[in-house]
């Protein structure tokens, strides 16, 4: 099976309504169902990546992951060549945050970095081929490939280097270290040591609605099983692991957890590819649990039943690791050097 990459890039933190800027595809998608339901987009106009990427200034990525959910949502089809085509409009338009879509108001993206806007594309280019091999980063080769400076290049490193995509090794070569049994249970261990912690500090920090909302999307997850996608799998990982930690109040704290969350990053190539490993997905009702616990006020209790979830989570993510490495085949990218 032949792969060839298939990424977002995400909008650096900031301030808006849920706490960070929205990720760029999320604000592609909401221009242009904006555009849809004011009639500026008709019914049967074509769109393609390559275009939406022109028009946006963005990689094609982002652009890509934007029409996908646009037709999840109903709001494109499939055109009978390349490329998609508007629909008719039916009801009112959803966000893929769920949020509804801000209509009868100019919408423009968010300026971004010239990094910002090739970050999360590299992020999980290099993270989906840690599950084959290790990997030297070759920065000249990055900014070649992107077009871009060595300085952008260089600061897209240094942020997979805060992430724990990559490391440097002893001779001071950017390394993407392989996905291997050892390294995941590693990984793992490291997040059942830190997490829990993290968890109980969390607890008492919590905003009143964050709970009630990870629990309907966790319930409404668990009833829609069968046609729940890598994005969907992606946002109910981030709720628990990155948004609700992330109230711990210790910044240091988090600044560890962040890297062995480079799995987080790996793990949306794996549910592309192996979403039905494990027919339903087994987090979905071990999340809930924890949900539920730190709702009846039981911090503890929420604490210990993540440290279990990380735990048989290890067994689990190491069985996908080893099944994909044999099915699926990544393409080469030039800045990306096999390690032996």
């Amino acid at each position: 099976m032949e792969w060839k990459g298939e990424t977002e890039s995400r909008a650096p933190a900031g301030k808006a309504a849920g706490g960070t800027v929205p990720r760029l595809y999320q604000q592609v998608f909401d221009i242009v169902a904006s555009q849809i339901a004011q009639g500026s987009l008709r019914e049967g106009t074509r769109l393609s990546e390559s275009a939406l990427a022109e028009q946006f200034g963005i990689s094609r990525a982002p652009a890509r992951q934007a029409l996908s959910e646009l037709e999840r949502r109903g709001l494109l089809m499939k055109s009978a060549g390349r490329g998609y085509r508007v629909a008719k409009p039916k009801g009112g338009v959803v966000r893929p945050d769920g949020a509804p879509a801000r209509v009868g108001e100019e919408l423009r993206l968010t300026q971004l970095a010239t990094w910002s806007r090739i970050y999360g594309e590299v992020e999980s280019e290099i993270a989906a081929r840690t599950s084959f091999a290790g990997w030297r980063v070759n920065e000249t080769e990055l900014a070649r490939y992107y077009d871009v400076s060595r300085t952008v290049a260089r600061d897209v490193v240094a942020r997979l280097q805060q992430r724990g995509v990559v490391r440097k090794d002893d001779r001071s070569r950017w390394i993407a270290p392989a996905m291997t049994p050892e390294h995941v249970g590693e990984l793992y261990e490291l997040r059942w040591l830190l997490e829990p912690v993290a968890l109980e500090k969390a607890a008492p920090r919590l905003p009143p609605d964050l709970l009630p909302a990870m629990r309907d999307r966790l319930e409404q997850a668990s009833e829609n099983a069968a046609t729940l996608a890598g994005p969907d799998l992606d946002r109910l990982e981030e709720d628990l692991h990155v948004t609700l930690l992330g109230y711990c109040g210790n910044r240091t704290m988090m600044q560890a957890i962040s890297l062995p969350q480079a799995l987080l990053i790996a793990h949306r190539f794996l549910y592309r590819w192996m979403p039905r490993l494990f027919g339903a997905e087994p987090f979905l009702p071990e999340h809930l649990e924890i949900v539920e616990r730190l709702e009846a006020g039981h911090g503890g209790e929420a604490a210990a039943s993540l440290r279990r979830h990380l735990q048989i989570s290890r067994d689990r993510a190491i069985d996908r690791f080893n099944r994909v490495t044999r099915e699926v085949h990544p393409d080469d990218l030039p800045y990306l050097e096999k390690l032996a």
